[in-house]
């Protein structure tokens, strides 16, 4: 039984300083399920203690040390698979066979592949007459996001594990269950006490004190980029790194000649996955001004057989937004769709037909949709697609960079060469060419305002790595 009213800190499971907790809603429900409990700048101090009087020791361990211990956290990650996706459907309201697959495996995945570089990265090179050695930064603050849970935690702590650090996690208090296993699986794996600490929290409370801990090196945050300048601003005094991966509004590029049904059908697909909460989502879909109407007509077949309804349910596509307030924002943002002339080619505000109860949206597709319209430039992190027309290949790399955000970009060509040209015009940390996924073993993260440093694989190990230059290292 998950103790959602404890933290975890130096090894063990604590009470918090101040008794003081929030209500855990289902969204498919409305309905709330537990309390859990909530931390405050005490609670911050403790984890940060503890973390730091690990870190004399987990720094100074072997690879093959920190091999053995991600070997044991993936054993024993893999035995509460069905369990995390099932705190994380709950919680956040994804389809249950996607939560155990995509959102708890995206979690496995993440540390079974830091364990790979792990196992051969070179923590030492030598250059010129000096060595440069790559030492852990020391104790990280992890801010993590509700959206997918399992991927910001486990694509943070296992690259930190790797690299000798320490660490204090603040996951959302909105789907708090998953990280809670997620702490006594790396309790039952042997990590040491102190290495890892969680406590629970609301971002103005624990993660300011996080931000502002003098004794915290290392900020690694995932949210929305208003949170993350805030996160900055209150790290900047103390001068520690601050890694970020922020919001995004990814264009999805679809040039002439390209296969039509397959690009959009696949693109429309992959803005309605996780109800369209994901901070890569390709949620403006730019197309041949003169393809628009055959676009839009294949864009809301995909529409039509998207079925919102409750996670548990055989045939559901996609669940119910987070909370309320997510819920809200997406109504205005679809509303202020329509008032501002874009064409409404499915779905559209209120709850989805036959449904009374809980946070649903509409599978929403706008059509005719200029640059400068709301939509087109502000996150909706819900199921809405925008389709822009471009006039020509230049004008539809203008397009997709007239944007803050830089997380992501997708190019559909009549051949990979053409991707592959426009793709490389596209300022974003991640471009992904004829429908092929991400990797994990390359680098996600993004430029603009959609943050700065990089995870996944080697270059997410290197996010927690200080390197030193030890001149007359290799003198004779």
């Amino acid at each position: 039984m998950v103790n959602r009213m404890q933290f975890y800190i130096d090894g063990a499971w604590v009470d918090p300083v101040v008794k003081k907790s929030t209500a855990v809603v289902n969204p498919a429900t409305e309905e709330a399920m537990y309390e859990v409990a909530l931390g405050s700048k005490a609670d911050v101090d403790k984890a940060v203690a503890a973390a730091k009087r690990a870190f004399a020791t987990f720094s100074q361990t072997s690879r093959e040390e920190r091999v053995a211990l991600l070997s044991k956290v993936i054993e024993v990650y893999k035995g509460r698979l069905k369990e995390i996706g099932a705190a994380v459907s709950d919680e956040m309201g994804a389809p249950l066979p996607m939560a155990e697959k995509l959102q708890a495996g995206a979690g496995l995945g993440h540390l079974m592949t830091t364990l790979d570089v792990l196992k051969n990265y070179h923590f030492e090179e030598p250059v010129g007459t000096a060595m440069v050695l790559r030492e852990p930064i020391g104790v990280v603050g992890m801010i993590t996001p509700w959206n997918w849970p399992l991927n910001q935690i486990a694509c943070k702590v296992a690259p930190a594990l790797a690299a000798g650090c320490t660490m204090i996690l603040k996951p959302s208090e909105f789907t708090p269950t998953s990280a809670l296993i997620f702490a006594e699986i790396l309790h039952e794996a042997g990590v040491p006490k102190g290495v890892f600490n969680l406590v629970n929290g609301l971002g103005p409370e624990v993660g300011a004190a996080m931000s502002e801990h003098p004794d915290i090196d290392m900020i690694s945050f995932t949210g929305s980029t208003r949170a993350g300048i805030d996160v900055a601003k209150r790290a900047a005094p103390t001068v520690k790194r601050v890694s970020q991966e922020l919001g995004g509004k990814s264009p999805n590029v679809i040039l002439e000649g390209a296969d039509l049904t397959k690009a959009v059908t696949g693109g429309v697909m992959h803005m309605f996955n996780n109800s369209g909460q994901s901070c890569n989502a390709p949620s403006r879909m730019i197309v041949p001004l003169s393809k628009m109407k055959e676009v839009a007509a294949i864009a809301k077949a995909v529409a039509d057989k998207t079925k919102a309804g409750d996670p548990r349910a055989e045939g559901t596509t996609i669940g119910p937004v987070v909370n309320r307030g997510q819920w809200d924002k997406i109504q205005g943002l679809i509303k202020k769709g329509i008032d501002e002339g874009a064409t409404l080619v499915a779905g559209g505000p209120g709850l989805p037909e036959g449904v009374n109860k809980g946070f649903y949206v509409r599978p929403t597709i706008f059509a005719d949709v200029t640059p400068d319209m709301t939509i087109a430039r502000e996150e909706i992190f819900g199921p809405v697609l925008t389709i822009i027309g471009a006039k020509d290949e230049a004008d539809a790399v203008k397009i997709a960079n007239d944007t803050p955000y830089g997380l992501a970009g997708y190019v559909y060509g009549p051949s990979v060469d053409d991707a592959k040209r426009v793709g490389r015009q596209i300022r974003a940390g991640n471009v992904n060419l004829q429908g092929v996924p991400n990797d994990r073993t390359a680098p996600f993260g993004g430029y603009k305002q959609s943050g700065n440093g990089r995870e996944w694989g080697k270059f997410g190990l290197e996010d927690f790595l200080e390197v030193k230059a030890v001149a007359g290292f290799n003198a004779a």
